[in-house]
């Protein structure tokens, strides 16, 4: 009898000792899976998956904390960032160069004047 408690008690014992995290092995891959479901049903809320599509076209209008404006415009592969400021660019007066076309497809063409 004494053989059989020795045991027994030596098994369990060794048991704790090998492996001390047991119980709490699978919590990172548990919130790893909680964080992309956090995520994708923040993007899905906000609409953001468009911007991940390369047919989509979106204009973003941002503020920084500065009153800073920022214009993100994506078209297709390409986006663009341009900085909004207040100053004049260039004066009142000036010449006409031309005239600029916008065809179909989304492309200008600039014709100067002769």
């Amino acid at each position: 009898m004494k053989y059989l408690k020795n045991s027994r008690l030596g098994r369990l014992g060794k048991a704790k000792q090998e492996d001390p995290l047991l119980g709490v092995a699978n919590l990172f891959d548990v919130a790893l899976v909680f964080i992309v479901a956090l995520l994708l049903s923040l993007m899905a809320t906000y609409q953001i998956l468009d911007f991940f599509s390369e047919k989509s076209e979106i204009t973003i209008v941002k503020k920084n904390e500065n009153g800073r404006m920022e214009i993100i415009t994506k078209k297709g592969k390409k986006v663009k960032v341009e900085k909004v400021t207040d100053r004049k660019i260039g004066g009142e007066e000036g010449i006409k160069l031309g005239t600029a076309y916008q065809l179909k497809d989304g492309r200008m063409i600039y014709v100067p004047e002769e």
